[in-house]
Parts: structure tokens; C-alpha cells; sequence
């Protein structure tokens, strides 16, 4: 499965944006998504993360309460609402897609996205 990510920018602290991840190749609907970020000369964190039809989700405690993950299995589509952002969020975010596994475990997802910065300001 082929992953696009976009919907990244610069936001000041307290402000909103909402990524986006495309797919594309595979049944989408066979997968579980997640979202991860990456801070500079950090490691790849778990953000928040998706059953296959959308019923169950998790999240990092870091953004529980802020951000949203949903996705459109029709579309073909996972999306990242944040809110309330802060500068810690400062990172590339990447989408990621699994068939199974520990959905917060990032070794667990074999096909990512390229990665969007996503950059807040204070």
C-alpha cells in the first residue's frame, strides 16, 4: 500500500491543522493506520492510531484530548485533526499502515508515507 501524506504548515500555538493521509495500491480497509511524528534527534513516536473500520482509536497521552484521528475507508483516507497545538508538537508527521500488530508499536507498521512538517510557533 502507497501512502501520501499532506495538510502540514507553519501554526502558531493554540491553532488547528489537519492532516492527511492518502492511499493507495491495497484494500485500504485491510489496515490499520497510525500516525507517528519525529522531532530533530528524536525517536519516532506512536501520535494516535486507527482500527480498520474506524470504530476504536488511540492515542499518545501527549495529544489525548487535542488531536483526532479519523479516516474515510471509501476515500481511501486517514486524517490527523489537531487542535490546540503547541510548539512541543513541532515535528514531521508521518502516516503509517499496518494489517495487524500493536497499533502504538511503529515496528509494527510495514508501509509509510513520506512524512509532513508540521511547525508551531509560540
Amino acid at each position: 500500500i502507497q501512502l501520501q501524506a499532506s495538510g502540514g504548515g507553519l501554526v502558531q500555538a493554540g491553532g488547528s491543522l489537519r492532516l492527511s493521509c492518502a492511499a493507495s495500491g491495497r484494500t485500504f480497509s485491510d489496515y490499520l493506520m497510525g500516525w507517528f511524528r519525529q522531532a530533530p534527534g528524536k525517536v519516532r513516536e506512536f501520535v494516535a492510531g486507527i482500527s480498520w473500520s474506524g470504530g476504536t482509536t488511540y492515542y499518545a497521552n501527549t495529544v489525548k484530548g487535542r488531536f483526532t484521528i479519523s479516516r474515510d475507508n471509501p476515500k481511501n483516507t486517514v486524517y490527523l485533526q489537531m487542535n490546540s497545538l503547541k510548539p512541543e508538537d513541532t515535528a514531521v508527521y508521518y502516516c503509517a499502515a499496518a494489517r495487524g500488530g500493536d497499533i502504538t508499536n511503529r515496528m509494527d507498521f510495514g508501509s509509510w508515507g513520506q512524512g509532513t512538517l508540521v511547525t508551531v510557533s509560540s
